[in-house]
């Protein structure tokens, strides 16, 4: 097996990547006029090491983001995890779902009913309540998982009649496009957000506005998100391992 060489430069640079992306944060919410306590910083860890993740997580980080199941279940064991919050943000297909209900804190990206009813099942077989996000995808992409902002309504008000599930929020990834543009996504997700939050519904607490990432985090902060997700600004470029 090959000896791992850790990258003293790396490690230095992702911590002052780290460092610099949350003073921006903090700013543009101030900026904005909302309190940056509201705004937290995910470290989206797709494809990086964990030895390159913890000095991130040892400097202050408590909220890490990885896409795929067992990417995260290989390398759990190897973070310094006291502390800090699990999220799964990447498409999750129901087999996968019996392996990662209780091993997060919130699953974000729950896209239709038949995955809802999946994570209530092992959510309620392992005696738990499964925090999740309902992804939409506010661009109509065909590339891009997420329902519809016209079918939001119905499936959020069916995942509220599941047990063993609550709806905590919404997450969205936009079109690739210029910050005008992107704003204006921004702006029509929160509005969403809003709506939704103004309505009493027993599992849907309406608490996260998860969006925003490494190219459009500061107009995400601005449109009111109140998660941004950044990875490839504080870890570099993906390196495939």
């Amino acid at each position: 097996m090959e000896k791992f060489i850790l990258d003293e430069e790396r490690v230095k640079r992702t911590v002052d990547n780290y460092r610099r992306i949350k003073d921006t944060v903090c700013e543009t919410a101030v900026k904005s006029g909302r309190n940056p306590d509201d705004v937290r910083l995910m470290c989206v860890t797709k494809t990086v090491e964990a030895q390159y993740i913890n000095p991130v997580l040892d400097y202050g980080a408590d909220l890490i983001g990885e896409n795929r199941v067992q990417e995260y279940l290989k390398k759990r064991d190897e973070l310094h995890l006291d502390g800090v919050e699990k999220h799964l943000i990447g498409h999750l297909q129901t087999n996968k779902v019996k392996q990662i209900v209780g091993e997060v804190d919130m699953i974000e990206s729950v896209d239709s009913l038949h995955l809802a009813r999946e994570i209530s099942k092992q959510s309620v077989k392992n005696g738990i309540t499964s925090n999740i996000l309902v992804e939409v995808n506010i661009g109509y992409e065909e590339s891009k998982s997420g329902t519809s902002p016209e079918e939001l309504e119905e499936l959020i008000y069916s995942i509220n009649e599941l047990e063993g599930i609550k709806v905590k929020g919404l997450m969205t990834i936009p079109p690739i496009c210029d910050e005008n543009e992107v704003r204006k996504y921004f702006e029509k997700m929160h509005k969403t957000f809003i709506d939704f939050k103004n309505k009493n519904l027993d599992n849907v607490s309406m608490d996260i506005l998860s969006m925003g990432m490494s190219g459009d985090y500061e107009a995400a902060v601005a449109e009111g998100s109140n998660i941004v997700r950044v990875g490839s600004a504080i870890f570099g470029a993906r390196q495939y391992f």
